[in-house]
Order: structure tokens, then sequence, then C-alpha cells
């Protein structure tokens, strides 16, 4: 498989100073230059990101990912090893990179897709499908000062894509997105994917990485720990010291804490707790939890797997039109309600996921801590993972 990016042992450092000379004149009063350490961000990192593929960049606060991003861009030059892009490369790294404050979303447009390569015919050519692409109409005569981080996003992420890139970097800014941007942000990495093109994203939101990606790296304090299918690389780093405790049911979890998940299960419709479904009956899946404070507007997510791990199905409180205001401190739950349970009869697993608003931080993040079993229903199967409403129908010829 062709490399899109080829990332050839690479390291980097900063210094990071104790007691920096604000000026010259310090500088001579002291008697001596500013003391400093050196920080390694990177620590010869080298792998592979096929082309055509979304690939993810997985890991801590600080482990490397953002710099490692920007060398990719060309923004940084590594200390040491190399980067190889094939192609055109774009990059949406930090929210309204390339625009100036004073000047107007239409001269924004110009100027930051200048800096990204495209000329001006171009630029004429695609200007209406990059305004009705960001959603800003009217306001794109307005100063960029004036627009809220969702439209300076919007606008932003809209000309690089215009850019047509080979290679798209992306930085957590689709975070701050509506859920109606996120989705055509998404119907665009799939174009982008069936058009043979590359996107490598950076994100906190590791259960978003196991859906959207097809592939990951995980750094960890700037050294690379795997590299391989995302669904296994996300697994890796939760099951890892990142999991920081062991969860209820058997599970793993990591999360900063403020709220926990306390118990994943099946529940009858009395609310009582069951371990049994019927394939294409109702189901409704509830995720008790405890707050440790109060939180504004939390992002509850549920997981299904089979109990080897396969995904199955995943959904949360922003694409459900579900975000309560808040959850107060004490225990609570959340019900998860699907009409016809389309699984095969096997045994399965229940995950739980609760972020912020913009789910870039996660709370909890609690992994095949439920169990159930699914019987055979009235939906007819000849094998496979799904158990749907299907039948064969008259034979034609002629």
């Amino acid at each position: 498989m062709t490399a899109a990016v080829d990332v050839d042992h690479v390291s980097k450092s900063f210094r990071v100073y104790r007691d920096r000379n604000q000026s010259i004149k310090q500088t001579l009063l002291s008697g001596r230059r500013a003391v400093y350490d050196r920080f390694e961000a990177l620590k010869d990192v080298s792998f592979e990101v096929p082309e055509g593929s979304t690939f993810g960049l997985l890991g801590r606060n600080g482990s490397g990912k953002s710099t490692l991003l920007k060398c990719m861009a060309r923004i940084l030059n590594p200390d040491s090893g190399s980067i190889t892009t094939r192609g055109r490369v774009a990059a949406m790294l930090e929210v309204g990179s390339g625009f100036h404050p004073e000047l107007s979303g239409r001269e924004n447009v110009y100027l930051n897709g200048s800096i990204l390569g495209m000329t001006r015919q171009e630029l004429d050519r695609k200007f209406d499908q990059i305004v009705a692409f960001s959603g800003v109409e009217r306001f794109i005569d307005q100063p960029v000062k004036n627009y809220s981080s969702g439209m300076y996003v919007r606008l932003g992420f809209s000309v690089a894509i215009h850019v047509e890139p080979d290679v798209l970097l992306v930085d957590e800014v689709l975070a701050v997105g509506d859920m109606e941007f996120q989705e055509k942000c998404m119907d665009k990495f799939a174009q982008f994917r069936r058009e043979g093109r590359t996107v490598i994203v950076v994100s906190h939101g590791i259960e978003q990485m196991r859906t959207f990606c097809d592939h990951a790296a995980w750094l960890d304090n700037g050294v690379l720990q795997d590299v391989g299918v995302a669904s296994d690389i996300v697994d890796e780093y939760a099951d890892s010291g990142h999991a920081v405790t062991a969860g209820p049911g058997g599970g793993v979890r990591h999360g900063s804490g403020e709220v926990q998940f306390t118990r994943l299960s099946l529940v009858d419709e009395h609310g009582d707790e069951v371990s049994e479904a019927r394939a294409g009956a109702p189901a409704t899946f509830r995720l008790s939890f405890e707050a440790s404070e109060r939180i504004e507007r939390p992002v509850f997510g549920v997981q299904l797997h089979t109990v080897d791990g396969m995904h199955l199905w995943s959904l949360h409180g922003r694409d459900s039109g579900f975000v309560p205001e808040a959850v107060e401190r004490g225990s609570g739950s959340v019900d998860v309600r699907v009409e016809h349970l389309p699984f095969a009869p096997g045994a399965y697993t229940i995950s739980a996921t609760a972020q912020d608003e913009h789910r870039t931080h996660m709370y909890d993040s609690l992994q095949h801590a439920g169990h159930f079993t699914v019987l055979g229903g009235g939906f007819r199967t000849s094998g496979g993972m799904l158990a749907l409403d299907g039948s064969l129908l008259d034979l034609r010829q002629g």
C-alpha cells in the first residue's frame, strides 16, 4: 500500500525557560544568559500513513500529537529525521489559523486560500461553494474579529477542504462546529476517502477515533507506542495505564472522573435489570452514573460490541439530540432505547462515555462493562452478525 505520509525517525525538542531575560539590558545587568531546560516533544518517531485512509493520532495532552501534525504541515521543522508527503497538503490546526482579524470573511477567504496554495482564479471559481459550506453567508463581509469561534472554524475549515488537498491535517477543530456542520464534514471526509484522499486527525474523543478512523498511531511522552488498525489501537490505549482503574463488570475506564459510570445494563419495560433480549424486539440500555459535582451540558454515549471486540453500533447525545442542561452532584442514569434490536443471537458487551459539550474532554469512558445475550426472535437469519427483517422475493425470469 502506498504511503501518503512517511514519518522517518522524527525528533523535535523545545527550550523551556526557567528564568528568561526579557531584554538586552536585563541580560547585561544579570551577567548571564537565560536558563532553560530542553523538552523532547518527539523522540525518534517512525510510521507510514496509508494513502486514501483516515488516520488518527491518539495520546494524552503533551504526548506530541499536535507537534507531529505541525511538522507534517511544515510549520515546524524536525530536529532530526524527515517527513515525506505525497501531493498537496492542507492543514486546519487552530481556530482561525491564517485569518487576519481586521479583514472581512470575504477578504480572509482569499488570504487564507492563497496561503494554502490556491490561485486567484481557483478562489473566484470556488468562492460561492466555500461560503455556502461554511454557512456564514450573512456575515461574509463583516470583520472576522466579530465572528464566534464556531464561525471561525466553519469558514477556515471550508477554505481548507476546498483546496482539494491530497492530504488534509485536522487538529481538534471540529469539536467547535455544531452538529449540522460536523455531519457535513463527515460527508466531505467520506467523499475524500472515495476519491483516494488522506485525512489525518488529532482528537481526544477516543470513541470517535474508533468509528471515524481506519488506522491510528498512539504517542506517549513523544514516543510512538503502537500503530495499526484504529479500533485495535484505541482498545490498547484504553487497556493501558490510561485506563486509570478497573471498572465494574470487568470493564476498564479512563477519564478525569467528575462523572463515573457505576453500572451498564439491559433493562426490561419495568426498568428491572435483565440479561437477555430477543432479536428484533425493543431493548433499553441503562447507563447508571455518579457525579461528584455539577456538570454543565454533558454528552453521554453508548457503544455495543461483540464479546470478541467487534464494534457494532454507537450513539451519543449530540447526534441523538439529547444533551441535558446539567447533571447535579449525586447518582443518576441515562436510558438508551433501541426499537428493534438487529443483532443475531449471541453475546454482546455495553460500553459508555461521558464527555463535555464539545466532546473534547472525557469525564469517563467505561469499556465492555455491561454484558447481555441476544436470543432468537421473529427475524429469520442464515448467518452473520445482524438479524434483519428480510425475506426472499418472487423469482422472475425472462
